[in-house]
């Protein structure tokens, strides 16, 4: 037997079996039928993501979209602050991925810088010239001395235990100080008044006036020289329906109403204020991209180019307002302790607010390549119309946080 005979060919040996692994069914479009390869259908673009699925995914896509807070926050936050323009040049370029995108940063940073501004005006009702009934506890509407007494001892009190949580702010012990002067002069204002009452009573005399009682009418809308009133005298604008004369006698009753409160609590009509403003801004946005499409017609650039400059010129602007409250927080905090950083900081925040207009006029420059005579003129020209419309913004914001319960 020969050595080919002897030794079996490959061909001729026993093929081994593998188990083999069953391939996964194939996924399809639930749409048009095609098979999927990817998060996206191919052919009708339908995502393969739904509604229909845990609601953590859900809400975990829904702050991705909203804040979209990854590695690119960081690329995009330096140079939104200390380059001008430098964002929005990137963007017109096309480099556009590894950077939050202009609506993202606006909406974030104005959540954010609003959130810090009323957290650092720790506003209170002795912030203001008058002290209203919950800062006094109620000693204008007192009927006696003891009364007075009374009611001046409990305001006194609320002030000390105040006082001891604020521990040696400067700050927070100035205002409560002004409150205490308040509360005692409104207390002698009192008795003053009662003395005179009761002697008038005692005489046979009519009482004076008293000069704590509210005046209901105030913030009253008068429509043709008659004080408005929603039964006797309602609002009725004849070309308009039944309904839209309700909603305004609705809204004025609510300014009536949040005006009078305002008397007596500030503080309150002041953080209605701000819950309106960041809407106010966001009717403003267009209307500023609207001014830079007019001064900047000849350059020929679309409107949506003017929005993302806006875009990012407020975002910046929301930064620098979250940058001076932040150096504003630690400069009262400072003053507890290291009083010596306090001048550092005093002088860190006084460049963060000429950093502002110097910011906006060098992003006008490098955006849309002009002269320094014609950014200049258009930049005040601009800025001028803008703080224009801001006044009736912050107008029209005063009233709708009157008008809203």
């Amino acid at each position: 037997m020969n050595e080919e005979e002897a030794t079996p060919t490959a061909a001729a040996q026993p093929a081994v079996s593998t188990p083999s692994t069953p391939a996964a069914p194939a996924k399809h479009c639930g749409n048009c039928g095609a098979p999927m390869h990817g998060p996206f259908c191919y052919a009708c673009g339908q995502p393969e993501k739904g509604m229909i699925r845990h609601l953590a995914s859900v809400m975990a896509d829904v702050a991705d979209t909203i804040f979209n807070v990854d590695s690119r926050i960081f690329r995009s936050i330096l140079p939104l602050y200390f380059r001008p323009g430098f964002l929005t040049n990137e963007y017109f370029a096309g480099r556009r991925t590894r950077y939050v995108t202009p609506f993202r940063l606006f909406f974030f940073l104005c959540v954010i810088s609003f959130f810090a501004i009323q957290f650092s005006l720790d506003l209170d009702d002795s912030t203001f010239n008058f002290v209203g009934e919950g800062t006094t506890g109620g000693i204008e509407r007192a009927q006696s001395a003891a009364e007075v007494d009374t009611r001046l001892q409990a305001a006194l009190e609320g002030l000390a235990t105040s006082r001891a949580a604020t521990g040696n702010r400067a700050k927070a012990v100035a205002k409560l100080d002004r409150a205490e002067a308040d509360v005692r002069r409104k207390a002698e204002q009192r008795r003053s008044w009662l003395k005179r009452r009761d002697d008038a009573v005692a005489a046979g005399r009519a009482a004076p006036p008293d000069p704590d009682v509210d005046d209901e009418d105030i913030g009253t809308l008068s429509i043709d020289g008659t004080p408005w009133d929603p039964v006797e005298h309602p609002i009725a604008i004849g070309w308009l329906p039944a309904f839209a004369n309700a909603k305004l006698n609705s809204m004025a009753q609510h300014a009536k109403d949040n005006i009078n409160a305002a008397r007596k609590h500030p503080s309150e009509a002041v953080g209605r204020l701000f819950s309106v403003l960041p809407q106010t801004l966001f009717v403003l946005m267009p209307l500023f991209a609207l001014l830079l499409k007019i001064a900047y017609i000849f350059k020929r650039r679309l409107y949506m180019e003017h929005l993302m400059v806006a875009l990012h010129s407020h975002a910046f602007i929301f930064m620098s307002l979250l940058v001076i409250v932040t150096l504003h927080l630690l400069s009262g905090w400072a003053t507890t302790g290291a009083t010596w950083a306090v001048p550092v900081l005093n002088l860190l925040r006084a460049a963060a607010w000429t950093w502002l207009p110097i910011y906006l006029f060098l992003m006008a420059r490098r955006v849309y390549h002009q002269g320094w005579f014609m950014t200049t003129f258009k930049f005040c020209l601009v800025g001028f119309c803008y703080l224009f419309l801001l006044g009736f913004g912050l107008a029209g914001a005063a009233i709708a946080s009157l008008t809203i319960v």
